[in-house]
């Protein structure tokens, strides 16, 4: 999770909401990505979705079983439906999102019985300081 972190921060530098998220095979990192939305002009360049094409580019394969995503902020409808498609076993994230959160606050894609694939899901790992990215991001921008 302190490397998500970090890549946060990255995000928060370069004016981008500070989310974070790394895929991992164990110890080994597969796959980083930050919020790059405002940079790349592309709503799709969440920090998820970017560490998921990075990971499936290192593995040379979409299939990401074995893998854990660390995501500083409870992730949305769109990368909790890439994370199913994925196939990723775990998600591990720190901040709930009770506005957007589809790993169990607004929603539970993550683990949906209807889907041909669920992911084991921890939540609250290091949340106090993924939420005061964001609070602090946001401060500053009022």
């Amino acid at each position: 999770m302190r490397l998500a972190i970090a890549e946060a921060e990255g995000a928060a530098l370069a004016g981008d909401v500070p989310v974070g998220a790394v895929v991992a095979r164990g110890e080994q990192v597969l796959g980083r990505g930050r919020n790059a939305r405002e940079r790349d002009r592309d709503p799709t360049a969440h920090a998820e979705i970017l560490a998921l094409r990075e990971a499936a580019h290192a593995v040379g394969s979409w299939h990401l079983e074995g893998c854990t995503m660390y995501v500083t902020l409870e992730p949305c409808a769109m990368c909790a439906g890439a994370l199913v498609l994925s196939r990723i076993d775990r998600l591990v994230f720190g901040a709930e999102d009770p506005k957007a959160g589809f790993a169990g606050s607004l929603g539970d894609l993550v683990r949906d019985e209807r889907l041909n694939h669920a992911l084991e899901v921890g939540s609250g790992v290091l949340a106090a300081e993924c939420g005061e990215l964001l609070r602090a991001f946001f401060k500053e921008r009022r």
